[in-house]
């Protein structure tokens, strides 16, 4: 299974490349250098609906209420 990474060579540049998890190198779009994995930063979401994240709940509140509006629910 291919998935996408970013690789940076060492001029600098970072280019995606859809490669098997496994695969730490390849060669730099730009330049043909050997380019690295990098570490990508992982995604993360407040709970909206426990209530500990007040900012999040209103947020849910507003889209919840804007669909509910369009009828998309």
């Amino acid at each position: 299974m291919l998935k996408v990474f970013d690789f940076k060579c060492p001029d600098g540049h970072v280019n995606e490349h859809y490669v098997k998890g496994d695969t730490e190198t390849v060669d730099c779009k730009n330049c043909g250098r050997p380019a690295t994995r990098q570490l990508a930063m992982p995604r993360s979401m407040l709970d909206p609906i426990s209530g500990d994240f007040p900012g999040a709940t209103i947020n849910w509140a507003r889209q919840h209420e804007a669909k509910a509006k369009k009828g998309d629910l």
